[in-house]
């Protein structure tokens, strides 16, 4: 059985580009022959018309493993001095880049700590801020999220707009289909080693085809149900399935009659949509 198979994508420069797939799906696998750790039994992986470990020995690749691991008895310092030095980081220049990675990813109250001593999502930031000690045309974030608190979740996506950049081009695979929608241009959805589908994110949030909307109402429940297609009650709020033209139609046709809406969401993103119908194909 192959990991993957018949794969072809191309991520551009100024791109982010997000992978999301099921557990074995092939997103990994994707990430190594990338990465230039292991090489594609056909066809050839390219980065600006260079083998992966020609690219990554001429400029580096800045890389966030979905698990970090180090030795749990270097200092956090230490341990961004040593990979600053393996990354190729002159020794003047070392300190300014791991104090600037430190403070990009809110460490500096641990910084004088060893990484045993610090919590998952710590640890996770000291493996964040390793990717951010060099400046890198190319960016690959394997499950970056990961075991970081909603706040620092919400700071992640400050880092990826930071780094966006028109001669850079980044790869994100995640399990967070909604950090995805909000953090990428494209997202390959990738099952059973093969992309599935590409959806373009960007366009995807103007799209006007039908979908699921929740609504929340303090009054009119009713009058709601009877306009909205395919209404029905969600715990407090009232799901309907219907394009934008429809829905707004249906809005102001109850709030005429009384209705007192309080907000409109989807209920599911419209890349939460896609990847259920490609997985499920």
């Amino acid at each position: 059985m192959r990991a993957v198979d018949g794969v072809s994508f191309t991520v551009a420069a100024g791109e982010v580009v997000g992978v999301a797939g099921p557990n074995g799906a092939g997103k990994s696998t994707l990430i190594a022959m990338l990465l230039g750790l292991l090489p594609p039994t056909e066809g050839a992986v390219r980065i600006d018309g260079l083998a992966p470990r020609a690219f990554i020995e001429r400029e580096g690749v800045a890389y966030l493993p979905e698990l970090m691991s180090l030795p749990l008895q270097w200092g956090v310092e230490e341990a961004l001095d040593r990979l600053a030095t393996l990354q190729g980081v002159p020794a003047p220049a070392r300190r300014v880049a791991r104090d600037r990675a430190i403070e990009a990813v809110g460490i500096e109250a641990h910084r004088g700590k060893r990484l045993k001593a610090l919590s998952k999502g710590n640890l996770q930031r000291v493996g964040l801020a390793q990717a951010l000690l060099s400046e890198r045309r190319l960016v690959v974030f394997d499950e970056p999220t990961h075991g970081l608190d909603p706040v620092w979740t919400a700071r992640f996506r400050d880092i990826v707009a930071g780094l966006r950049a028109p001669a850079r081009a980044m790869l994100i695979a995640s399990h967070n289909l909604d950090e995805l929608e909000r953090l990428c241009d494209r997202v390959l959805i990738v099952d059973r080693g093969r992309v599935q589908r590409v959806v373009d994110v960007r366009g995807s949030a103007a799209d006007a085809a039908p979908r699921r909307w929740r609504i929340a109402a303090a009054a009119g429940h009713e009058a709601l149900l009877a306009l909205l297609p395919e209404a029905a009650r969600a715990g407090d709020a009232i799901e309907c399935r219907a394009d934008v033209a429809a829905l707004n139609h249906a809005l102001a046709a109850a709030i005429a009659q009384g209705a007192l809406v309080t907000g409109v969401a989807p209920a599911e993103s419209s890349l939460e949509q896609a990847f259920r119908a490609a997985v499920a194909s």
